[in-house]
């Protein structure tokens, strides 16, 4: 058992592969919190997406990926923000609007070229094995700076997440705290990209708040909840990518959706079997003489 924990570690690639992972883990499951409180999933799958015209036009033209992705992504999460101020429209539906076009547009440069090359694949599928001393620093720190972003503004978060109208007539700047949200979101989702690749980032920054929601009511204790999952199910996959020679990045979604799995099936409040034993103590409900809602067979 020793050796199979310490193996990895004797590698320069994989220890590189870890320190991204962790932090890509960590952050992920800080922001993914307040994507998941707000019900906003889509907004990942979108964000994630319109990255692929930036990532495209870098591409054609010898850029940076990540840069081209980022420009792109945070283009489309302003015009997003802005659009959704129209109370007329709801959120996701401009999303999913900007969503298709963005993917189309990208679909549509892509096809001006003759082939892909390895790139521009490690963008769709990631390439965590392949990073380099900057990108751990660089990830390092543009990470630590969102998480401080996210932290310091979690309560304006949670109020605007909760309630938009009621937040805004508290005179909070909806807009404001909309958009940036989205840039955070778009930010963590591009740094993502090296790890776990365009196709499957969504995973990682909804499924590790997913799972803590099914744990806990508390808004402090759910955060470190998710930074703690997707940290340790992010570590856990390459491993698993390590000793069964797979793709690092579906064996780290694998991994952090089997944690899921589990938790929603033995939860202590909210799981599965905690629910089924619950209603086989309290048995049937049924309405009272008085209109309330009594236990059969109680007085």
């Amino acid at each position: 058992m020793i050796d199979f924990l310490l193996d990895p570690w004797e590698l320069p690639f994989m220890q590189r592969a870890f320190a991204v992972a962790a932090v890509v883990g960590l952050v992920c499951g800080v922001v993914g919190v307040y994507v998941v409180l707000r019900g906003m999933a889509f907004i990942g799958d979108a964000v994630a997406h319109s990255a692929f015209p930036g990532v495209a036009l870098a591409y054609t033209f010898g850029g940076n990926l990540l840069l081209g992705g980022a420009a792109a992504g945070i283009v489309t999460s302003v015009l997003i923000a802005y659009v959704s101020q129209n109370r007329r429209l709801k959120e996701d539906t401009v999303i999913g609007v900007f969503f298709a076009f963005a993917f189309g547009l990208g679909i549509v440069l892509v096809s001006t070229r003759d082939s892909w090359t390895t790139d521009l694949s490690s963008f769709l599928f990631g390439q965590v094995l392949a990073v380099s001393p900057q990108d751990v620093w660089t990830v390092a720190g543009i990470g630590a700076v969102l998480v401080a972003v996210v932290l310091a503004l979690r309560k304006e978060l949670v109020a605007v997440s909760l309630d938009r109208e009621t937040a805004r007539a508290a005179g909070l700047p909806v807009f404001r705290l909309d958009l940036t949200l989205y840039v955070v979101v778009t930010s963590t989702i591009v740094m993502s990209l090296e790890a776990v690749g365009n196709v499957l980032v969504l995973a990682l920054l909804i499924t590790p708040a997913a799972t803590a929601r099914l744990l806990t009511e508390r808004l402090w204790t759910m955060t470190l909840l998710a930074s703690v999952i997707g940290c340790a199910g992010s570590l856990a996959g390459l491993y698993v990518s390590y000793v069964y020679d797979l793709a690092a990045g579906g064996s780290i979604v694998v991994v952090l959706t089997g944690v899921f799995v589990v938790t929603w099936c033995l939860a202590p409040r909210h799981g599965l079997l905690a629910r089924a034993a619950k209603k086989t103590v309290v048995g049937p409900v049924s309405p009272g003489g008085d209109g309330r809602a009594v236990r059969a067979g109680t007085s």
